[in-house]
């Protein structure tokens, strides 16, 4: 009597309407661990030929035909290189969900059998390509809901609108996707979800409610300056030496002029001018990434960086700089309501130890541009690393786990698409089921 006491009071816990039938969950994992071997050889196979942004043409290719062979309608090339898979099955919402197919311009140092070796050309120069931020894990997950949704057909009704985005990396896929009419040509969602591996035990997923990522507005500054020769620096005005001073100053309008409770980033990544030692060049290019969740943080922070590089040049009587603030992502912000019924489900599937709510990640994403169009929305995260080999991370002097875009990023495959693969179909059947 009292087992069947704590189990009515835990059913009592979770709304009625966000479990799930006990017998749908299992077939949920039931196929996804049946057609595996299928994700593995897709997973490893993309994961081999990685693309970078707007040039996913044969991963793209790959996932259009799988999609066909499941007997979802699929468009090709929108937005560039994007694919939009649609399936119809009788009158009830229509859901989005969308993976990413990009890789990175950097070389993969992890050392797998299945490692990419892959190389293509980035503005202007040859670079080694790799999915070094989990988007092979997406795309293997994203396949694995839709073969678990259409094997399960007689028990929901809707529509799906499964879309492959390209140019992540870049934020700027989402925008050429609906720039190409993915609202006006295609169903438009009553809900859209997307996820994201990240550096948590595989079999565990995260997510919250309103912001979930950054904003994200990219830095471009060319600082002017006289070339010279290096042995007379007074002949010369030395740009190196303002970009220097840019770098160094500019972090005080996070230190001292943003609200310390805020979140917001200001980081340099790349700094270029001259060819060699002895000659002192005539401009040095600043690039570099802006990042906050609030919006008053975010233009402050946009004011200060023009404020400084400005400031730079005239202390040292040069040249205004050009000066290009290019906004990117703007934050994500999950549904309340759609998160809370996602949320039962999780607990449900997966354990409340495996299924928790965490904090915002600092990264961005361009997810928000499908979110703004006024679609409620859920953005989640799936481990992808051993949980021994976390903890032995968190310990004094224990090996460092590698983040996302690192070259050593490696997610353990198997549990870290089951886990993802799962969790999407039971976030869709959540909504769509009868």
């Amino acid at each position: 009597m009292k087992t069947a006491l704590i189990a009515a009071v835990l059913s009592l816990s979770l709304p009625a309407s966000a479990q799930l039938p006990g017998p749908l969950k299992s077939d949920v994992t039931i196929r996804v661990n049946g057609m595996y071997p299928w994700l593995d050889t897709v997973y490893k196979d993309l994961h081999a030929h990685p693309e970078i942004a707007f040039q996913e043409v044969r991963t793209a290719g790959k996932l259009a035909a799988e999609m066909r062979k499941l007997g979802f309608e699929v468009t090709e090339k929108v937005g560039k290189t994007g694919i939009v898979a649609v399936l119809k099955n009788g009158a009830g919402p229509t859901v989005l969900v969308r993976t990413e197919m990009d890789g990175l311009p950097m070389e993969e140092k992890t050392g797998l059998p299945y490692a990419s070796r892959a190389r293509t050309v980035s503005d202007g120069r040859e670079s080694f390509v790799t999915h070094s931020c989990g988007h092979d894990v997406h795309m293997a997950s994203w396949l694995g809901a839709a073969r678990t949704l259409v094997e399960l057909k007689s028990q929901w009704k809707g529509t799906l609108v499964f879309i492959a985005q390209p140019a992540e990396e870049i934020v700027a896929g989402a925008k050429a996707m609906l720039d190409d009419g993915l609202f006006k040509r295609f169903p438009k969602p009553d809900y859209a979800f997307a996820l994201h591996s990240w550096p948590l035990a595989h079999g565990t997923v995260g997510f919250n409610s309103g912001p979930v990522s950054s904003n994200s507005d990219a830095i471009e500054i060319v600082f002017k300056g006289r070339g010279g020769h290096g042995s007379a620096p007074d002949k010369s005005l030395d740009p190196i030496t303002i970009a220097a001073r840019f770098v160094v100053d500019v972090q005080t309008v996070v230190s001292r002029e943003k609200d310390p409770k805020e979140f917001g980033v200001v980081t340099i990544g790349a700094i270029q001018g001259g060819t060699v030692g002895n000659i002192i060049p005539d401009s040095v290019q600043v690039r570099g990434t802006i990042r906050s969740y609030n919006p008053a943080v975010r233009a402050k922070l946009l004011d200060g960086v023009r404020r400084v590089a400005n400031a730079s040049a005239a202390m040292a009587g040069a040249p205004a700089p050009d000066v290009q603030l290019i906004s990117g992502g703007a934050a994500i912000v999950n549904s309340e309501a759609l998160v809370a019924k996602t949320e039962a489900v999780f607990k449900d599937a997966f354990g409340a130890a495996n299924a928790q709510r965490m904090p915002a990640m600092t990264a961005s994403e361009d997810f928000s541009m499908f979110v703004n169009e006024g679609v409620p929305s859920m953005f989640f995260f799936t481990g992808v690393y051993d949980p021994k080999a976390l903890a032995e991370a968190e310990r004094a002097g224990g090996k460092p786990i590698a983040f996302n875009h690192s070259p050593f990023y490696a997610p353990v495959p198997e549990p870290s698409i089951k886990t993802a693969a799962q969790a999407m179909s039971l976030a869709v059947l959540n909504v769509l089921r009868r």
